[in-house]
């Protein structure tokens, strides 16, 4: 495999981006920017050996705890549950949140053989019996592996004594919680049930 289809290939990689997208963006780094493709060469193979999971949430950092685990102002009677760091990116964007939060790696799916083990659901019980944590807010995605995990999750913490609420409905059923606006995400938040 030549270099050119080696990085159409990678690109590929990208979700969203088929065979013509690729060979595009690989075409353009390589006639029209080749300082930008070294400068983007460079920054990928710096996060991939810098970026790694923070010990406590889960959501990508580069020290061993995140900047807001490790913010004593958070609200530690809050515990919120996401899917992915972009949905905790997408929430803190918000300003409307100031608890803490919890990363689950993905989300329930059956039919793909995910369970509540594979995402995390067992440390995730383990960050809430927290005595500090007084409400876990279950913010997946309204999807139906995202309705299918907070299901399962408010489950088991109702099991363990564990108050949860879930996201009002101002997210639009379908939707990936990262691409919501921010008014739907805040209105949200504060309309929880």
């Amino acid at each position: 495999m030549s270099a050119l289809e080696a990085l159409i290939e990678a690109l590929r990689r990208l979700p969203g981006v088929g065979q013509k997208s690729a060979q595009r963006m690989a075409y353009h780094l390589l006639q029209h920017d080749r300082d930008g493709a070294l400068r983007l060469s460079q920054a990928l193979a710096a996060a991939a050996q810098q970026v790694r999971h923070c010990e406590r949430c889960h959501t990508f950092s580069e020290a061993a705890l995140c900047d807001i685990c490790a913010d004593p102002q958070r609200d530690a009677g809050l515990l919120c549950v996401v899917e992915s760091p972009a949905d905790l990116a997408a929430l803190e964007r918000t300003a409307s949140y100031r608890g803490y939060y919890f990363v689950l790696q993905g989300r329930v799916s059956p039919l793909d053989g995910v369970g509540a083990r594979q995402i995390g659901a067992e440390q995730l019980m383990a960050r809430a019996a927290d005595d500090q944590v007084q409400e876990v807010i279950l913010a997946t995605s309204f999807t139906a592996e995202g309705e299918a995990t907070a299901h399962v999750l408010a489950e088991a913490l109702r099991a363990r004594g564990i108050r949860s609420t879930r996201l009002a409905r101002g997210v639009p059923v379908g939707s990936e919680l990262e691409y919501v606006d921010l008014g739907t995400i805040a209105h949200a938040l504060v309309d929880r049930r």
